[in-house]
């Protein structure tokens, strides 16, 4: 990936339909969406983001447009998840520097502090953090604890601002955590097992007590090759899975071909590495929370 400042860059409009920025907010980035609706829930009108990569798309490995350069460059503070997501080409690593924000005091905050990582152990990639801590939603509480104290930092001004609205917005995550565990309760043990083209589920597997299965590992790898594919047929025979799933931000045909290898149906769609469109299903996190808890209870429960 090769990162080119374009000189003379005009504004264009932003993914969330604003043009330009208003001087009057703080001016944030976040790498992905997910992260994006944290941190907007946290700073409210107080603050203006811009998300890199966006709605739908794959930040393991993101290709920065000029208007990232220029947002990034003009942030008062960046919000990245860390834990070996956007390392993919070193992109956002370059894209910090080229923005000069890198070196230490930068305004640059790693949203999964506080988290225990859980590592990658397939071939390549053995002994590397994975990086979908928010699907265990006790994480996506650290998150937003995280974001409260990187706004305060920034702009101390409006603590009580965003301690306020990270005090009600924890709430909410707590009772959907609680929400979580009540409804996967109804599902007996021997049908807690997901099977998900992306192993996306280690975070959320222990929270929920599940056990997961995949065809690759990470998105940064290779994808659906011959090998991951027979290997997971032989796990999906082994444990008798009765239900496949397939995220949103993938490619399905992988799924689709060890469907019907197996003669497994595909129950479902979940959100993993992105939220839905703007006015669509799972367009925040909790609601893509409350969409990925309901299609599992819905086809492990019936199945």
């Amino acid at each position: 990936m090769s990162i080119v400042i374009l000189a003379g860059c005009t504004e264009s409009k932003e993914t969330d339909g604003q043009v330009g920025k208003d001087k009057d907010k703080l001016q944030v980035v976040t790498t992905y969406s997910i992260l994006y609706d944290i941190v907007k829930n946290i700073g409210g009108d107080r603050v203006e983001i811009h998300s890199l990569a966006p709605v739908g798309s794959n930040p393991h490995e993101y290709d920065p447009l000029p208007l990232d350069i220029q947002k990034t460059t003009d942030a008062d503070i960046v919000f990245y998840n860390g834990l070996n997501l956007e390392e993919g080409n070193s992109w956002f690593e370059k894209l910090i520097e080229t923005a000069g924000k890198s070196g230490e005091g930068g305004p640059v905050y790693r949203l999964s502090e506080g988290v225990v990582p859980k590592y990658l152990t397939s071939d390549g990639n053995k002994g590397e953090e994975d990086p979908h801590a928010w699907l265990d939603i006790r994480n996506g509480i650290k998150y937003a604890e995280n974001a409260r104290d990187g706004l305060i930092k920034v702009d101390p001004t409006n603590a009580e601002v965003y301690k306020k609205n990270a005090k009600d917005y924890i709430a909410k995550l707590q009772d959907l955590h609680q929400h979580a565990l009540d409804s996967f309760n109804k599902i007996p043990t021997e049908k807690r097992f997901l099977v998900t083209s992306e192993g996306a589920f280690k975070y959320f597997s222990e929270a929920y007590e599940f056990e997961a299965g995949y065809i690759w590992e990470i998105n940064a790898e290779n994808q659906g090759t011959p090998q991951q594919v027979t290997q997971i047929v032989d796990l999906i025979n082994t444990k008798d899975v009765q239900v496949l799933f397939v995220e949103t931000s993938i490619d399905p045909r992988s799924m689709e071909m060890v469907s019907t290898e197996t003669g497994v149906a595909i129950g479902g769609e979940l959100f993993t590495d992105s939220l839905g469109k703007l006015g669509e299903d799972g367009d925040s996190y909790i609601e893509m929370m409350e969409w990925n808890i309901n299609v599992i209870l819905k086809n492990l429960v019936n199945n």
